[in-house]
């Protein structure tokens, strides 16, 4: 009995490469069509710090760290220097205005005092010699007037008698000529030693003003000299603490070194470094609070200093009202510096991804996986930065550090 032979198609070997090749450009196209190409990583979920978006109330205020510091501290410098013959007060004692801190030694100084005394009484002495040579003088010129004046009367006589006796024909005239010439020069000669006895009047008197000037000069200096030796005491210029005290018995302290420091304890301010990122909103009068033994305490800022060293720049606080009773210098206190008035607005916690992002962009948690979106931060506080843009309330973002995955758009979350 003959059978139907059935053709049965098969699939040649040649054609195998070709259905291969298709199907794996049907899968590379639906890949690039429908696939997520965005840079992903897998994360534990473990080591991630998420937090909520919300709505709320952004207080404007940074919180540094200050150390209490004395309202004024005054150096303290010697006026004359010397040798440290002794150390009167110890550093840390409390000191009044004047008290003698350290006393110092000056041979020097003891000649110098010396040679200026021997200086002084050698003018003292010349003074009063010129003085006595100027009385005799001025003897010696009113005994030569006396005796000019005596010899004119005389003179005057004889040529009166000489020229009534001429007159008369009694005498001759070359007596008469002699009498009048002698009686002439008896005049001018008396005129002239009144002359000069007037212009030795008036040099003796201006020889001796510059002579008691220059005297009055030495006593003055010779005060300055003798106050020196005073100023081989260093005293406290005010009341307060020796804080400081740079010095040992024996050693060579010159004029103006520094040699310690005086500390008012009248009253005390705060000393904080802030970031410079807020250089251009902390001036001088902006108010801020601190809490010690469960009290909060007011202060203010008093001083800005303009220079920024190491990114940080100074400020001074000074109290407003009351301080602790137990503040010490050196403490440490934790100042809440208010640099606005409260508002509203979106909030998210502080974090460390801020160190990596700089505010721009944030990973946004949605089933599952982080997704990384542009954001912008406005202000920040120690709890909070301000979201300007890029998130809406209810959004949850991971606040974490983004060291290990910053070149990642999208997290897989496990």
């Amino acid at each position: 009995m003959d059978r139907k032979i059935e053709h049965k198609t098969r699939l040649r070997k040649k054609h195998i490469p070709w259905i291969v090749g298709g199907a794996f450009l049907l899968i590379v196209a639906a890949w690039l069509i429908f696939g997520d190409h965005r840079s992903s990583l897998r994360v534990d979920s473990r080591t991630l710090t998420i937090a909520e978006v919300k709505q709320g109330e952004f207080k404007d205020y940074v919180r540094v760290s200050g150390i209490v510091q004395p309202i004024t501290t005054v150096q303290l410098t010697p006026l004359e220097g010397g040798i440290v013959q002794e150390i009167v007060i110890e550093e840390g004692a409390t000191v009044q205005k004047g008290n003698v801190i350290i006393r110092l030694s000056n041979p020097q100084l003891n000649i110098q005092i010396l040679e200026s005394e021997a200086s002084l009484a050698e003018k003292e002495n010349f003074l009063r010699n010129t003085r006595v040579q100027m009385e005799q003088e001025k003897l010696n010129l009113r005994r030569e007037r006396l005796n000019l004046e005596t010899e004119v009367e005389r003179k005057k006589r004889k040529f009166e008698q000489t020229k009534a006796l001429y007159q008369e024909n009694l005498t001759s005239k070359e007596d008469y000529l002699q009498a009048k010439e002698d009686y002439d020069l008896a005049l001018k000669s008396a005129e002239l030693v009144i002359e000069r006895q007037h212009q030795d009047s008036i040099f003796r008197a201006l020889q001796v003003n510059n002579m008691e000037i220059n005297l009055y000069s030495m006593q003055r200096n010779m005060t300055l000299v003798r106050q020196r030796v005073e100023n081989l005491n260093v005293t406290s210029p005010i009341d307060g603490e020796l804080g400081l005290l740079d010095a040992v018995l024996g050693q060579s302290i010159s004029s103006g070194q520094k040699v310690g420091q005086i500390n008012d304890l009248s009253n005390y301010k705060i000393e904080a470094m802030i970031d410079e990122h807020y250089i251009d909103r902390v001036m001088r009068g902006l108010s801020g609070t601190f809490e010690r033994g469960g009290e909060k305490y007011q202060v203010q800022v008093s001083k800005v200093f303009p220079e920024v060293r190491g990114g940080q720049f100074r400020t001074w606080f000074t109290f407003t009202g009351s301080r602790p009773d137990n503040i010490r210098t050196g403490q440490t206190y934790y100042i809440n510096l208010e640099l606005g008035q409260p508002t509203q607005g979106l909030i998210i916690p502080r974090g460390t991804f801020y160190q990596t992002t700089g505010g721009n962009w944030i990973f946004v948690v949605e089933e599952g996986k982080a997704v990384r979106r542009p954001v912008k931060i406005g202000r920040q506080n120690p709890q909070h930065y301000e979201v300007l843009e890029g998130l809406t309330p209810g959004e949850r973002v991971i606040i974490s550090s983004y060291e290990m995955y910053r070149n990642n758009e999208v997290l897989i979350i496990n």
